[in-house]
């Protein structure tokens, strides 16, 4: 954890956040500027800045990242679609120094994307 990270804040409870799903290294909630009519943030617990500073040791908790956000679609009702983002660093879009993935759907999106 990294006492500075608002993420790092709400995985602790610190911060209030409307959660979709929590276990021991996996946090869901909803985002609260969303950018579509279902939008997730799905994190690890563990403080890793961008998808740029994974090791090979966060493998495992990568694997179960993605697979958390294909569940938490099929729970949401995304059976027609949806869009998956990782923004890395600033120049991707990165606002906030945690990894998180972002769950889009319930709407048609379009691409390019920005």
């Amino acid at each position: 954890m990294s006492a500075d990270c608002i993420f790092c804040k709400i995985a602790a409870g610190g911060i209030p956040a409307k959660k979709v799903r929590e276990d021991d290294a996996l946090l869901a909630f909803h985002d609260i500027d969303p950018k579509a009519p279902t939008h997730i943030l799905v994190i690890p617990k563990k403080h890793i800045a961008s998808l740029a500073d994974a090791k090979a040791d966060d493998a495992v908790l990568l694997g179960r990242l993605l697979l958390a956000v294909a569940e938490i679609a099929r729970e949401q009702g995304l059976g027609k679609g949806y869009r998956v983002v990782i923004s890395t660093g600033a120049e991707g879009g990165q606002t906030v120094d945690h990894l998180h993935v972002h769950l889009l759907g319930g709407r048609q999106m379009h691409w390019p994307p920005g």
